[in-house]
């Protein structure tokens, strides 16, 4: 029996599975979509707004009758679950999920014959909907973690990232301080990413270290539970609550709880090892030295892996500094925009009549710097830069830049992917250390990873060949890796790190744009010309 591997991705629209083969060849992907195949959730793009400003949450019920479906569309496509050796995965990064007093004998004690939503929703929760990386409501918590550590910059250095509203730390101390019989109430808690596996092993699993890393609870140099950050947002109590220090990447947690065997035909063997963020692991499965990553999903983020800091983190202010899920001896430095692939179709629906060939053709119909015009669209409250929020348009002239009211309906489209990929071009130099590998490849996936004329874009912007792997789903096929990365250490007594394991092996890769060295010289310009719109746009949306 040739080895199978399992990468979940349980990400904001959608519950994905990817399955590998021992070479890392993809065998079967399938997805479950919130909103479509779940409308009884009332989602919209698999989350929920409000009540409060700025709350955004997924409910805990509609992963878990996700996961059913997921399973009954694998058992359909005729997929031996049995084949299956280790199962790993990713979740969305900084959403959290609060486990009631009970839980961990429920989990123990699943009946085969009911779901897992009948047997856990929603008496193993104490908090029904999770809140998840858009929720942009905790502004005060996070004024009040930095002020308790000495400041942004110290909170940075220590977790690597200043207090970010969607951090896990600072949502936890929002639960305490609203409803602090929920918080009392709450047992364990648990990532996105660590909540996946507690179901599949049958106990609440611990948490995994590059994604603790968005938490502003972990020192992103030792990567153990800070004292200091702990009782800040916690209180003495949110160390138990948190359970174990966070462990690597490439372990095994244990094996399959008799539950999947028994309903779903897994077998006993097949070991559970630790999920990571959606993030890491696509660096898992596209990265290597040199490379840049552009994951151009719901959000749009920049990954690059970097040399490991041996003082703390400098200039992580609107950047972050994450543990490698893999790698010691690696760190990721991230940069994530809440505005994605939302504010992409916003523009496609509003000047392009939802259509994306219009899109296209309007950003081919216009020249690089699109005429003068530059427009920067935040319809939810900003990342990078914090908190801004509406669309602000621009006139360049003369290399001064004005403020004007709108830019002409067929510039929109080319301005909304400038704006963005400059943004992202103004902080790379910020983010890397002296000794880093000199950029020379792009690596991009997500959704918008699949639309040719927003690939040579991106090859022209940043100056760089761009390359897509053979799966848009990175993330998945980074969690089948690290379940293989566990199976080699634990099943196949082998020792050595991921790329001992992985060698010459590469996932397909294709060369999809190559830059114009005449187009790329445009955009090496515009830079600073984009630095000035955004500290314009700045003055404008917090006057």
């Amino acid at each position: 029996m040739a080895p199978l591997f399992l990468g979940l991705d349980l990400s904001t629209q959608q519950l994905k599975a990817v399955i590998i083969s021992e070479d890392a060849v993809v065998v079967h992907e399938s997805a479950v979509h919130f909103d479509n195949e779940l409308p009884e959730y009332k989602t919209t793009n698999g989350a929920i707004l409000g009540p409060a400003e700025g709350e955004v949450t997924s409910p805990v019920a509609m992963w878990l009758d996700a996961m059913d479906l997921l399973m009954q569309q694998m058992k359909q496509a005729d997929i031996q679950l049995g084949e299956i050796v280790a199962i790993s995965g990713a979740g969305q990064q900084h959403g959290s999920v609060y486990w009631s007093e009970g839980a961990e004998h429920l989990l123990a004690k699943l009946d085969s014959t009911l779901t897992l939503k009948e047997q856990l929703s929603p008496i193993a929760f104490s908090v029904q909907r999770a809140p998840i990386w858009q929720d942009s409501s905790t502004t005060q918590d996070c004024r009040a973690l930095e002020e308790a550590v000495g400041g942004p910059q110290v909170l940075a250095d220590l977790s690597g990232s200043r207090a970010y509203e969607r951090f896990t730390g600072t949502q936890i101390a929002k639960i305490r301080r609203l409803d602090p019989d929920a918080y009392a109430a709450t047992s364990r808690i648990s990532l996105v990413s660590s909540f996946i596996p507690s179901l599949f092993l049958g106990h609440i699993a611990p948490i995994e270290v590059s994604d603790a890393s968005g938490m502003n609870l972990m020192n992103v140099l030792t990567c153990k539970w800070d004292a200091r950050l702990l009782n800040a947002c916690g209180g003495p109590e949110l160390r138990m609550k948190l359970g174990p220090e966070p462990v690597h990447g490439g372990t095994s947690l244990g094996k399959i709880s008799d539950w999947w065997t028994r309903r779903w035909g897994f077998n006993s063997d097949c070991i559970i090892a630790p999920f990571t963020g959606d993030n890491p692991a696509t660096v898992i499965a596209l990265s290597a030295p040199g490379d840049a990553l552009l994951s151009l999903g719901t959000s749009t983020t920049l990954l690059l892996s970097i040399p490991p800091a041996d003082e703390p983190p400098k200039r992580f202010t609107t950047s972050h500094l994450l543990a490698h899920p893999a790698d010691l001896d690696a760190q990721i430095a991230m940069l994530c925009y809440k505005n994605g692939a939302l504010a992409r179709e916003q523009v496609r629906d509003q000047y392009c009549e939802r259509d994306w060939a219009q899109f296209n053709h309007a950003v081919e119909n216009t020249p690089p710097g699109n005429n003068g015009y530059m427009g920067l669209y935040f319809p939810l409250p900003e990342i990078i830069p914090p908190n801004i929020n509406g669309n602000f348009f621009f006139k360049v002239q003369d290399n001064k830049v004005s403020s004007v009211e709108s830019i002409p309906d067929d510039a929109h489209p080319r301005a909304i992917l400038e704006s963005q990929f400059l943004s992202i071009r103004s902080r790379i130099a910020a983010i890397l250390p002296p000794h880093a590998p000199h950029l020379h490849r792009l690596v991009i996936t997500g959704g918008s990873s699949a639309n040719t004329t927003i690939r040579q874009f991106a090859a022209d912007l940043f100056g760089m060949k761009v390359y897509v792997s053979q799966t848009k789903e990175a993330a998945g096929m980074g969690g089948g890796l690290l379940a293989k990365y566990a199976w080699w250490c634990a099943v196949q007594g082998r020792t050595g790190t991921f790329e001992d394991m992985m060698g010459d092996e590469v996932v397909g890769m294709q060369c999809v744009a190559e830059p114009k060295a005449e187009v790329a010289a445009i955009y090496d310009g515009l830079v600073e010309t984009y630095t000035l719109c955004e500290e314009a746009a700045l003055k404008q949306g917090f006057e």
